[in-house]
């Protein structure tokens, strides 16, 4: 079960890596077909992200109070819906609401999916296995690239949307069928403990005696509102971490996926061959996840995770350097995406244990809330910059700045652990008995 678990999340966040790709690679289509100007389609391109901030900010109180199932399920009916029916749009206006609307249930499925699967795998593989889990992102974007090479010169652009739609709406079965609630949530909500008892029997196969007490150690908090633990002292440091890192890596991340198709395509080459460049971004990302797991699980998180940001710095660097018409350009790329990549899938699998239960959630979807305002700020401002006349690289190059600051500021949370084990807060106890609460 607790595979299962890991791979119905990877499809979630799989399905969330296509819909952030697509419109990447459809975007030349769309401007061509609908007369537009490249800077006019940045307000598109910005819309999700500005739906994924929206979502995220409300959907990590709403699993913290409600559960982690109950929201995850909702959201992907939402983002699989709302994706469809961009596919019908007929300008772009309705295309920026419809993005927007599918935005706010991606906002809220990735948040919910990391932090289920952190309360179920077991602690010593925790980064592996979420990092893992977020080479579905990777795995989206790369496929959702090459299926648009094929896809757009046979049925037209419409129908990359249709089968970025498709996919999360065939997985809401499974995760109606196979999802449990989180164990922690439901002790710290205090849930019957028959509830409780009959989820771990379903999930880990162990039948509790009658009359038994289910207990986890938690930290001790001063307030009962998630949103407020997450500026208590010993975590608001973190926070602040956590926040700018995201937000430097989101504004790489998004502007190279967002427009170096069409920055591509404007030296000359075919839009199938950008499409196949950009992807190698995301497969770069695969190999760099699990390396990133995997050393997360040995050595300490965060300078693994700097380290990674900084040699994405590097990397992307390469890439604006050599330029679109190098032979070496697809190498860049791929490593560029192996360090950007698995930095931003490290943060991920990361911050969930920067949180007590109590704001796991809204710790893990804030942070992805506001650091989404960088996928915003890199989605728009790609189409500002090249209507000023920027070239492949001077804006490929000056990506290097954000990428070093995000390596710089995960170092913060190093400050911040030491301060939270020099205050050495009190551990509580969440438990439910038998007869339930």
């Amino acid at each position: 079960m607790q595979w299962l678990l890991v791979t119905l999340c990877f499809f979630i966040v799989a399905a969330d890596g296509i819909d952030v790709a697509m419109m990447g690679f459809i975007a030349p289509s769309i401007v061509h077909d609908w007369h537009l100007a490249k800077a006019s389609f940045g307000i598109v391109m910005s819309a999700a992200p500005l739906g994924l901030v929206v979502g995220a900010l409300g959907a990590g109180p709403l699993s913290d109070r409600l559960g982690r199932k109950t929201i995850l399920i909702a959201s992907v009916l939402l983002f699989a819906i709302g994706t469809l029916v961009t596919a019908l749009t007929q300008d772009i206006g309705q295309m920026m609401t419809m993005r927007f609307l599918t935005g706010i249930g991606l906002g809220a499925a990735m948040p919910n999916a990391t932090t289920l699967v952190s309360e179920y795998v077991p602690q010593r593989r925790r980064n592996l296995l979420i990092t893992s889990m977020f080479i579905g992102f990777g795995v989206g974007s790369a496929v959702v690239g090459f299926a648009a090479g094929w896809l757009i010169p046979r049925f037209g652009w419409r129908s990359v949307i249709v089968f970025g739609g498709a996919i999360p709406l065939a997985l809401l079965p499974f995760l109606f069928a196979y999802l449990p609630e989180s164990v922690r949530f439901m002790l710290v909500r205090r849930h019957a403990a028959e509830r409780i008892a009959a989820t771990i029997r379903r999930v880990c196969g162990y039948e509790a005696a009658p009359g038994t007490t289910f207990s986890a150690p938690e930290p001790a908090l001063h307030t009962t509102k998630s949103t407020a633990v997450l500026f208590t002292r010993g975590y608001a440091l973190t926070t602040l971490s956590l926040w700018i890192t995201y937000f430097m890596g989101l504004l790489v991340i998004y502007l190279i996926t967002g427009w170096l198709p069409m920055l591509i395509k404007d030296s000359g080459l075919p839009i199938t061959e950008a499409a196949n460049i950009t992807a190698m971004f995301q497969t770069g990302g695969i190999a760099g996840a699990i390396l990133a797991g995997w050393a997360m699980d040995r050595l300490r998180p965060a300078p693994v995770i700097a380290l990674a940001y900084f040699g994405g710095a590097l990397c992307v660097f390469g890439v604006g350097a050599v330029g679109p018409g190098s032979a070496s350009l697809s190498l860049w790329m791929l490593a560029a995406g192996f360090f950007m990549n698995g930095a931003q899938t490290g943060l991920n699998a990361f911050a969930p244990a920067c949180y007590p239960t109590l704001a796991r959630a809204t710790g893990v979807s804030w942070m992805l809330g506001v650091g989404r305002l960088g996928s915003i700020l890199g989605s728009a401002s790609g189409g500002i910059l090249i209507g000023l006349g920027y070239g492949f690289g001077p804006l490929i190059c000056g990506l290097t700045v954000p990428a070093a600051l995000a390596g710089l500021a995960i170092l913060l949370s190093i400050v911040a652990a030491r301060r939270k084990s020099a205050d050495a807060p009190d551990i509580a106890v969440a438990d439910v008995s038998a007869l339930g609460h």
